[in-house]
């Protein structure tokens, strides 16, 4: 995330200042513009906050050495000044980019800090514990900014809203909300939860897709070197002697030959889709297409669907609170699906229902097309009945205990098709190689 301060002129002369944080800075100088625009201001002055490297004294003691972000150098020696200190040198960091701190710290951070609230032990103390702990430097100095954008009164949600490039839009909208609840401690744990199963899930997604592939992948590079190349340099020196050569050996021997002609052909069919797709896939419409259809992967395509309405359910029973208050969990579950297509047809079909035509939470899930029988039928009754939020966790945790168990089952079966696959592919190597060795060359004497 981007955040950018700018100073402006009102119509009238006034001056007036902000600030705004966008995921990039072309979109935040968008926002200033377009707010201009609006309100016929005459901009400035646009300043982007940055990473400072201070050296600073106070009294005779040895310099200290630090890192602060502000909008302009002045801005971290005046701060230092205030606070006592002698500033040695301020100066702008030169490679001043932030990596997104890995999962694991966040999920960390979360779940410690649900488990101190039940301590009773205050936000602010656990934000400073945590801010000495963590050894994730991004991690680390963005809890320091909400630390001190808190204590200067700054409303909770729009503060973590502002670092959501850290913690996800998700994750930062429920943290945020979790200090005008008057329940942080429970939204951290369901926030916490939700990070965990999210985790988990993709672990053993890796595990059932992405590592067989890659087994499979390797394995096929292999296959090809030693047909491209080992086995040619044994097979050709029969061919130069006029030795026949057995069906197998032949037919080895004519595949790589056609290999190594066509090798650029090969190796653009081998890697071209694979990176085209991955392209694809990073535009929006090719994201929402592949979630689209990822429902629909033979075997995968289900457990990812229950997921996705496993975590919908789980975010949705933490936020809801009453029929008259539903639209807004629903649309903050919908995004916290991560599955473009689902939170468009909440979004564009269900949501609208509601609000245009006074249609009923299950009778606008059913038109949405994106839950499963088994769904709609719970969510019935639990409008039926009026308990739709315990309706809803206990969809997410019947969906959990489902798709745990399935996918570890698929695992173990996928790990035994790749064995499978890879002792047929070393049965076929051997008994070409076994023939190979069976060669003999003609007896001279044999006319």
């Amino acid at each position: 995330m981007v955040e950018l301060r700018f100073n402006a002129l009102k119509a009238n002369g006034q001056p007036i200042g902000g600030t705004l944080t966008a995921p990039s800075l072309k979109e935040a100088k968008h926002k200033i513009n377009q707010l201009a625009q609006k309100h016929k201001l005459n901009i400035k002055s646009i300043e982007k906050k940055g990473a400072y490297l201070y050296k600073v004294r106070k009294g005779q003691d040895k310099p200290i050495l630090g890192e602060q972000r502000a909008f302009s150098k002045e801005e971290v020696s005046v701060a230092l000044k205030k606070m006592g200190y002698t500033v040695i040198s301020v100066n702008k960091k030169l490679l001043d980019f932030t990596m997104k701190p890995p999962a694991q710290d966040i999920l960390a951070f979360v779940k410690i800090s649900a488990e101190l609230m039940e301590q009773k032990l205050p936000f602010s103390e656990i934000l400073t514990l945590l801010m000495n702990d963590i050894e994730n430097k991004t991690l680390k100095e963005t809890l320091k900014q909400i630390n001190n954008d808190l204590k200067k009164g700054g409303d909770s949600e729009q503060v973590f809203l502002r670092y959501q490039g850290v913690f996800g839009k998700f994750t930062a909208y429920m943290l945020g909300l979790a200090a005008k609840s008057g329940n942080m401690a429970e939204i951290y744990k369901a926030t916490a939860k939700f990070l965990e199963r999210k985790q988990e899930f993709r672990k053993s997604l890796r595990s059932a897709l992405i590592t067989p592939f890659v087994t499979l992948f390797i394995l096929f590079l292999a296959v090809l070197f030693y047909v491209g190349y080992i086995f040619p340099e044994t097979a050709k020196l029969f061919v130069k002697f006029g030795i026949d050569l057995p069906p197998m050996t032949k037919a080895t021997l004519q595949f790589s030959d056609f290999l190594m002609d066509n090798m650029f052909m090969v190796t653009l069919v081998i890697i071209v889709p694979p990176i085209l797709l991955w392209r694809y896939a990073q535009t929006k419409k090719g994201r929402f297409v592949i979630d689209k259809y990822m429902f629909k992967i033979p075997v995968m395509g289900s457990l990812i669907h229950k997921t996705t309405i496993e975590v919908f359910c789980r975010v949705f029973y933490t936020l809801y609170s009453g029929s008259a208050e539903s639209i807004e969990p629903i649309k903050i579950a919908a995004e916290a699906s991560d599955n473009t297509y689902f939170e468009h047809q909440i979004k564009n079909v269900a949501i609208p229902l509601m609000i245009k035509k006074g249609v009923g939470i299950t009778e606008s899930f059913e038109a949405s097309g994106v839950f499963t029988d088994t769904a709609l039928s719970r969510f019935h009754s639990g409008e039926e009945t009026g308990t739709i939020k315990n309706t809803a966790k206990q969809l997410a945790d019947y969906y959990e205990s489902e798709t745990v168990f399935r996918l570890k089952n698929i695992i173990e079966l996928i790990q035994v098709v790749i064995a499978m696959v890879i002792m047929i592919v070393m049965i076929g190597l051997t008994l070409v190689s076994a023939e190979t060795a069976t060669i003999s060359p003609k007896n001279p004497a044999v006319g």
